[in-house]
C-alpha cells in the first residue's frame, strides 16, 4: 500500500513531466501499474452520467462510475419531467439504443402527454411528467446489479494526462500540444488507472449558485461543486467558457387555491416512453394546472433588478428556457406569461412552477409568487436559484465525443454546453458506447443528421458550437418527416445491434414487432377496393378512381388511421397489434408521399458525408483560402465536405479549394498504396 506521501510525489513527479512534454517517468509509470486497470471510467452520475456508464457497459466493457454521492444517484436537479418537443424524440433514440432512462420514466411517471398534437405527427413531442422519489430508486435499482458496471462513491480532482510518444505529431495547428489519458485523481490522493474517461460533470464545473447579490460555489443546491478539472482542462489547452442556467422556486402543494386555475390533463391512455413498455406503471395520472404571471409581478421585478447578479448579460443563458427576469427584459410589451403548476411526485407537497426560473432574493421572490392567480397565500419551499459554469468548446469533439486534443478522454451532457436532460443522456449514451468501442479497438458509431436527432445534436455541437445553452428543437433537423419519435427504433435499433449496445431483450422484441409490422404493412399495400367502398365505408371525401386504391393509401386522406381501417379488414393479427405499431403505420402512410422526396435529399445528403477530408490537415496549407476560412477550418477539423458545409463563414468558392484537396488527398492516398504493394 502506498503512503499518501508517496502518492503526491508520484503525482509532483507526473505534473513536471506533463508540462516538460517528455516521456512518463519509471516512477509514475511504476504507481499506475500498482492499480488495477479500470477500462472505462464515466466522472459523474447525472443523466449523461448514466447513459455513458451503462451504454459502455452495455457494449461489453468493465466500467466504472464515480460520482461524490451515491444517494443522490438519478437526482432531477431542475424539473422533474422528462421528453417534450424535439426532447421526447432524443428520448426515444436513447431507448432504441437500449438506454435506462426511458424505462424509468414508464415506472415513474405521473402524466403522460403527447406535446404539438395541433401540428403534425412528424414534430409531435412525447413526454412524461415524473415522481422525482421514485425515479431516483428505481434508477438507483436499475444500475445496482447492473452487468459490467461499477459504482465507486468519490470525488474526481485532476486527470492523469500523458504526452504523446515521439513517433506521433505532438501538437495540432494551433500548437496546442495532443495528449493520452492515463487515469484520475480522487481528492483522497488515490490514483485510478484507466484506458478511457467520460466527463459528465453537468453544472459542478466550475459551479456557482446565485441568489439575489449572493454567491457561492456550488454545482447544485447544497453540493460542492468541482474546480480542479476546469483548470486541468485549461491547463491542457481547451477553449473553456461560462453558462448559466436556473430554476424556479419550490411551492407547497397545500397553499396553493387550484379553485379558479386551468386544469392540465394528461393523455388518457397515457403513451408509454420506452419501446419495450406497453403501459406505464402509474395508472391514475395527476393533474397539472395552469396560472399566468401578472403586471404587478413585472412591476416587482423591473424595480428589483438591480438585486440579482445572475441576470447579467456577459455570461449567456438558455434563450428557450428564460429566467423570468430574462422575460421581462426582453419582452417588455406582454403584460403576462404562462405558468404551469407541476406536482413533483404522488405523495409530497412540492409544485415546480415551470416557467418562472428566478434569481432575485428570497424575500422578493416570496412576495413575486404570492402576485400570481392561485398562489396569493402560497408558501414557498425552496427559493429559485441561478448556477453558472464552465464548458469546454464543444467543437475540441470528434463525432463520437471523444476529445480531439487527449486521446481516451470523452466529454457528455452540460460541459459540451448544451442544456436539458434528454440532451445530456443522448450524449451520454453515444459517449459511452464509444468509449467502450475504442477499447476494444472496434470501429466507434456515429450518427448522421439523417439518422436521428442525436445525430443533429452532435454535429450542431462539433460544427457551429455554441454561444448559449443548446437546447433540441424539431426544426432543427432537416429531416424531421423521416427522423420521428415514432420509429427511433427502426432507424437505431439495429445500428445499436451491431456495435453491440442493444441487448438480446431489446433486440428480440424489436425483431418480433419489426415482423409484424412488415406483415401489416404488406397486407395495406395489398388489400384494395374501389374509392365508392373507401367513401361508403369511411364516410370520407374520395375522389372516384378506375383504379382501386390500397388500403395503406388510404391512410394519407385526414381523419383515417389504422384503428378506422381495422375493422374493415380481415387481417388475420389484429389481436397482436399494439397501439404504437398502429400509430407507426398510421404516420407512415400520412407521410407516405413526402418521405420518397425525403429520400431523395438524404441520398445528396449522404454523398457530400462520404467526401472524407484529410484529418489534422492545416490549411493555412491552402493559399486560396481567405484567413477567415482557415480560422474556421482549422477550429473545426471538419471530416466531411457535408460538415464543411454546415460551418458559418465558409464561402462557396472556398469549397471549390476543398473539392480539390479532397482529390489531391485521394491521389497521394492511391500513390501510397500502389507503392505499399509494389514494395
Amino acid at each position: 500500500m502506498l503512503s499518501r506521501n508517496t502518492k503526491l510525489l508520484a503525482l509532483k513527479s507526473f505534473n513536471r513531466v506533463c508540462k516538460r512534454k517528455v516521456t512518463m517517468t519509471t516512477e509514475l509509470e511504476s504507481t499506475l501499474l500498482t492499480k488495477p486497470l479500470h477500462p472505462v471510467v464515466v466522472v459523474g452520475a447525472g443523466h449523461a452520467g448514466i447513459e455513458a456508464a451503462t451504454g459502455s457497459a452495455r457494449t461489453g466493457v468493465l466500467t466504472s462510475l464515480i460520482t461524490p454521492d451515491l444517494s443522490k444517484i438519478g437526482t432531477c436537479s431542475c424539473n422533474p419531467s422528462m421528453g417534450g418537443v424535439g426532447k421526447g424524440t432524443l428520448l426515444r433514440e436513447v431507448d432504441a439504443l437500449d438506454g435506462v432512462a426511458p424505462k424509468i420514466v414508464d415506472k415513474a411517471g405521473i402524466q403522460f402527454k403527447i406535446l404539438n398534437r395541433s401540428r403534425g405527427p412528424a414534430v409531435w413531442g412525447p413526454r412524461a411528467q415524473i415522481d422525482r422519489k421514485i425515479y431516483l430508486e428505481e434508477m438507483q435499482k436499475e444500475l445496482e446489479g447492473y452487468l459490467n458496471l461499477n459504482i465507486v462513491e468519490g470525488k474526481v480532482e485532476d486527470l492523469l494526462i500523458e504526452p504523446p510518444s515521439q513517433t506521433k505529431t505532438s501538437k495540432d495547428v494551433e500548437g496546442r500540444s495532443f495528449g493520452r489519458i492515463r487515469g484520475l485523481v480522487l481528492d483522497s490522493g488515490d490514483l485510478i488507472r484507466a484506458d478511457k474517461v467520460i466527463i459528465t460533470t453537468g453544472t459542478f464545473l466550475g459551479g456557482e449558485i446565485h441568489i439575489g447579490l449572493n454567491c457561492y460555489p456550488a454545482g447544485r443546491i447544497g453540493e460542492d461543486a468541482t474546480f480542479g478539472l476546469s483548470k486541468t482542462l485549461n491547463e491542457a489547452g481547451f477553449r473553456l467558457g461560462r453558462l448559466k442556467t436556473g430554476t424556479p422556486p419550490r411551492l407547497s402543494s397545500k397553499t396553493i387555491n387550484y379553485s379558479n386555475l386551468e386544469v392540465q390533463q394528461g393523455d388518457d391512455p397515457p403513451q408509454p416512453m420506452s419501446y419495450m413498455n406497453d403501459t406505464v406503471r402509474i395508472n391514475e395520472q395527476l393533474q397539472c394546472h395552469a396560472t399566468e404571471t401578472t403586471p404587478e409581478m413585472h412591476d416587482l421585478i423591473r424595480s428589483n433588478l438591480d438585486k440579482s447578479i445572475h441576470i447579467r448579460e456577459t455570461v449567456k443563458g438558455p434563450r428557450y428556457c428564460p429566467s423570468i427576469e430574462s422575460k421581462v427584459i426582453r419582452f417588455a410589451d406582454k403584460t403576462k406569461h404562462t405558468v404551469w403548476l407541476e406536482p413533483e411526485g404522488i405523495d409530497n407537497d412540492v409544485v415546480y412552477p415551470n416557467g418562472i426560473s428566478c434569481t432575485m432574493p428570497e424575500d422578493i421572490q416570496l412576495q413575486m409568487v404570492r402576485m400570481i392567480k392561485g398562489l396569493e397565500k402560497v408558501n414557498m419551499l425552496q427559493p429559485g436559484y441561478g448556477v453558472e459554469y464552465d464548458y469546454v468548446d464543444p467543437r475540441e469533439l470528434k463525432p463520437t465525443l471523444e476529445t480531439k486534443l487527449i486521446e481516451g478522454l470523452y466529454l457528455a451532457g452540460q460541459i459540451n454546453g448544451t442544456t436539458g436532460y434528454e440532451e445530456a443522456a443522448s450524449q451520454g449514451v453515444i459517449a459511452g458506447v464509444n468509449a467502450a468501442l475504442s477499447q476494444q479497438d472496434k470501429p466507434p458509431l456515429k450518427l448522421s443528421r439523417c439518422d436521428g436527432y442525436i445525430g443533429v445534436l452532435i454535429d450542431d455541437l462539433i460544427t457551429k458550437g455554441v454561444q448559449e445553452p443548446y437546447r433540441m428543437f424539431t426544426s432543427r433537423s432537416e429531416f424531421r418527416v423521416s427522423v420521428r419519435s415514432d420509429n427511433a427504433d427502426l432507424r437505431l435499433t439495429p445500428k445499436g445491434r451491431d456495435v453491440g449496445c442493444v441487448g438480446d431483450e431489446r433486440w428480440n422484441h424489436f425483431l418480433k414487432e419489426k415482423e409484424l409490422l412488415n406483415t401489416t404493412r404488406d397486407y395495406l399495400t395489398k388489400f384494395k377496393q374501389s374509392s365508392a367502398k373507401w367513401r361508403h365505408s369511411l364516410g370520407i371525401n374520395i375522389s372516384d378512381d378506375s383504379k382501386p386504391k390500397a388500403a395503406f393509401d388510404i391512410l394519407k386522406y385526414q381523419k383515417v388511421g389504422m384503428k378506422e381501417l381495422l375493422p374493415l379488414l380481415n387481417f388475420p393479427h389484429k389481436a397482436d397489434l399494439s397501439d404504437r405499431i398502429l400509430h407507426k403505420l398510421t404516420v407512415e402512410g400520412l407521410y407516405a408521399g413526402h418521405l420518397k422526396k425525403e429520400i431523395g435529399y438524404i441520398k445528396a445528403f449522404q454523398s457530400d458525408e462520404n467526401l472524407l477530408l484529410p484529418t489534422g490537415f492545416d490549411y493555412r496549407d491552402v493559399p486560396a483560402l481567405s484567413s477567415e476560412v482557415v480560422n474556421l477550418l482549422n477550429t473545426i477539423q471538419p471530416e466531411t465536405i457535408g460538415q464543411a458545409r454546415r460551418i458559418q463563414g465558409v464561402t462557396p468558392a472556398a469549397f471549390f479549394e476543398l473539392y480539390r484537396l479532397i482529390r489531391s488527398s485521394s491521389s497521394q492516398r492511391a500513390m501510397r498504396a500502389q507503392r505499399d504493394v509494389e514494395l
